[in-house]
């Protein structure tokens, strides 16, 4: 997934009209139009990568310690040392670029994500909307319903898309978009 993820970015760094990438899984919606997310992207001064360093086990605790050195040093192969440390509920593909960001240019970084994401039931996993979940209010909630910093200043639009929607929710997604989210 590593690899994956850093060809991905690498052909996008390739055609230098790129000036900003994005990278989500297929279970991810935009929570406002195309225009509103350019700007939003465009418009930042930061990058927009989560990354904090979790003592407990679901943080630390997926690592195998003798990574420690490697992260540190920030050597060629990282890619290679998740692949061979990273414990069973370690997701290399979600940590990597967090760590690189972190390691190279933290102060480049927001450090918060665009995505909204339900961890509230716990686990490695956030929860799954099915068509049921799928409500205005539930969307309106996604678009406005934090505080957060954007440019330095404080804004309640912080999640640009929100994450983990089965493909069950699409015709209710379909139906409130146009009003909702201003499609």
């Amino acid at each position: 997934m590593v690899e994956a993820e850093r060809r991905l970015l690498a052909n996008a760094l390739i055609d230098f009209s790129n000036r900003r990438v994005v990278l989500l899984s297929e279970s991810c919606i935009p929570l406002f139009n195309f225009k509103s997310i350019y700007n939003y992207l465009i418009r930042s001064t930061a990058s927009f990568v989560e990354s904090y360093d979790q003592l407990r086990p679901v943080g630390r605790g997926r690592y195998d310690l003798r990574i420690r050195p490697y992260v540190t040093r920030m050597a060629e192969g990282l890619p290679m040392i998740f692949k061979k440390h990273c414990k069973p509920a370690c997701y290399s593909d979600e940590h990597y670029l967090p760590t690189m960001i972190t390691k190279r240019s933290p102060w480049k970084n927001s450090n918060r994500t665009l995505t909204w994401v339900d961890w509230s039931r716990g686990g490695p996993h956030p929860v799954r909307f099915v068509r049921t979940d799928i409500t205005p209010e539930m969307l309106t909630r996604m678009r406005r319903d934090t505080r957060c910093l954007y440019n330095r200043r404080p804004t309640r639009v912080c999640h640009l898309f929100a994450k983990k929607f089965t493909v069950i929710a699409l015709d209710r997604l379909m139906r409130f978009a146009p009003k909702i989210m201003e499609f």
